[in-house]
């Protein structure tokens, strides 16, 4: 049975104490934990709390509501491939049309913020094993799980949206998940260029918003870290 929403300052206070706890003991395993085990760390802390929170709930209804469900995989019923399979496409296609879209101009961004010094070399393909699932299960699952899923559906609930733009319902839960991701990111390293990440949480929260799930925002977060790293293997910036 899914909760009956509590509208307004009230009903935002629980998400938010969560989010706040949550995201300042992710920055602090992050500073402790040795550098190699720190992202696998923070992204089991999430994981934990949403399994908390979300996941061992008995009922699909309030799974789904959460966007959690990914095609049933995490539903208590048993799993349907068919429907697994067009979610899986669903949310594909969402992140590619995304990364049509939003890519370009990110790269010519990326150029004039950090002026490279040496013209674009393309660099050897991200593996897939050590980069590509480990962006996608270890870094960008976690956390939309924790920040589109568990946060902005509950801030939603709260705070219901009010604007209705290409196709999304979109409100304050948006906004104010996305500045605390913004937030946490600084927090696990303080430089204020982290603080950027709002901007493009924007959109997964947009893709979680128009889709009903996080899916699309998964494949579309892990897609924007590899292509960050590819430009800064391709321009020389870092091994």
């Amino acid at each position: 049975m899914i909760a009956e929403p509590v509208s307004g300052a009230r009903g935002a206070a629980g998400p938010l104490a969560v989010a706040v706890a949550t995201t300042g003991l992710a920055a602090l395993a992050s500073r402790f934990l040795p550098e190699e085990h720190a992202a696998t760390g923070v992204g089991l802390w999430f994981l934990l709390i949403v399994y908390v929170l979300v996941l061992r709930s008995a009922e699909s209804s309030e799974i789904r509501a959460h966007g959690l469900s990914l095609g049933g995989v995490f539903e208590p019923e048993p799993i349907d491939v068919r429907r697994v399979l067009r979610a899986a496409s669903v949310a594909c296609g969402w992140a590619l049309a995304a990364a049509l879209v939003l890519l370009p101009p990110f790269w010519f961004g990326y150029v004039y913020w950090y002026d490279p010094s040496r013209s674009f070399v393309p660099a050897p393909a991200p593996a897939l094993g050590s980069e590509v699932l480990g962006q996608m299960l270890g870094v960008a699952f976690p956390e939309e799980a924790f920040f589109r899923g568990y946060l902005q559906s509950a801030l939603d609930r709260a705070w219901p949206p009010k604007v209705r733009l290409l196709g999304a319902d979109l409100g304050l839960g948006l906004v104010v998940s996305s500045a605390i991701f913004a937030v946490g990111h600084y927090l696990t390293y303080p430089e204020p260029a982290r603080l950027a990440v709002f901007f493009p949480s924007l959109v997964f929260g947009y893709l979680r918003a128009r889709t009903g799930g996080v899916g699309a925002p998964i494949v579309f977060h892990a897609s924007c870290n590899l292509f960050a790293s590819y430009l800064g293997r391709s321009y020389g910036l870092f091994p």
